[in-house]
């Protein structure tokens, strides 16, 4: 196998997905450019300036976090400039192609799905390992469906029916990820508070709680409770979302949602900062055993069976 044909040999499998993953096919596209010009020993500007691209230009290619995945005529004349082989060339501009195919997220309102949720939907859905940390809310991966309608009324008390309705289900149809043969690894961490703080009714709590506990058992979900009587825990003011990639070359990701935006950090002294906070927050939180039975006991002191 030639060089340049190792160069894409683990980007093959992407080909052959069931779901196209466009976010994560337009970062590993454009992790891939990178790569390739850096070998070529050009800059990004050196690059740029040869195909008569502006050098923001490129780097928006590379970086790989539009909406829209870059133009084939653009990506081939990269290809062409780096002088890449045509399996090379064939492969990229294979992914480039099931980049455009939408997801089943890109299919919902942009009022739904505003540019920043749609990026992180499309990263959970490619992540191989997913970390949250919650204060407020039960995570978004473990709600049910009745649970999601407390919250989203709650959030926005004006919204139409059909709005809320709309929510519910986009919120369930994520959840879907977690019951796929490769779901990624969930580790959820949240307050204790989160357990006591009623949203909808007592019903809707016990159903969720108990959805909670039925989820912990999965092998791939891991479920800690930061109890109440932790007065010095490392938990951050705002919730964490933390998404690690099986591709060696794609960086972290962490999220920080806000009220009506969201940040994204790759930078990896960043991550890694939020890395060793999730880290001691679980080293502080009960355990999983633990935790498990904190949810039980909950349960029956403040949601009994009616």
């Amino acid at each position: 196998m030639s060089t340049e044909s190792a160069r894409v040999s683990h980007l093959e499998p992407y080909l052959h997905r069931s779901e196209p993953a466009p976010t994560l096919l337009k970062m590993l596209i454009g992790v891939q450019l990178a790569g390739i010009r850096e070998d070529k020993g050009l800059s990004q500007e050196q690059a740029a300036r040869k195909v008569g691209f502006s050098a923001a230009k490129l780097s928006r290619i590379e970086a790989g976090k539009s909406r829209r995945p870059p133009q084939e005529s653009d990506v081939r004349a990269l290809l062409e400039l780096y002088g890449c082989d045509g399996h090379e060339a064939s492969v990229l501009v294979q992914l480039l192609q099931r980049a455009g195919e939408p997801g089943w997220w890109q299919r919902y309102d942009k009022r739904l799905m505003p540019e920043w949720f749609d990026r992180l939907v499309g990263l959970q859905e490619a992540a191989a390992t997913i970390r949250t940390f919650e204060i407020q809310y039960v995570p978004g991966l473990l709600q049910t469906a009745a649970y999601t309608r407390a919250v989203v009324e709650r959030g926005l008390p004006t919204a139409p029916s059909r709005e809320v309705q709309r929510r519910v289900e986009l919120r369930m149809r994520r959840r879907d990820l977690l019951d796929r043969s490769d779901a990624p690894q969930l580790w959820a961490v949240m307050d204790e508070s989160v357990l006591l703080r009623v949203l909808g009714s007592r019903e809707v709590m016990r159903e969720q709680l108990l959805h909670l506990a039925e989820m912990a058992r999965r092998p791939h979900v891991t479920l800690q409770i930061v109890p109440l009587d932790v007065t010095r825990a490392s938990a951050p003011a705002i919730p964490v979302t933390y998404l690690r990639f099986s591709g060696a070359e794609l960086p972290d990701v962490v999220y920080l949602e806000h009220i009506r935006s969201a940040t994204f950090l790759e930078d990896r002294d960043e991550t890694e900062e939020y890395r060793l906070t999730l880290d001691r927050l679980g080293d502080e939180a009960l355990s999983p055993r633990e935790s498990l039975a904190r949810l039980r006991e909950t349960l029956d002191r403040h949601y009994p069976a009616s």
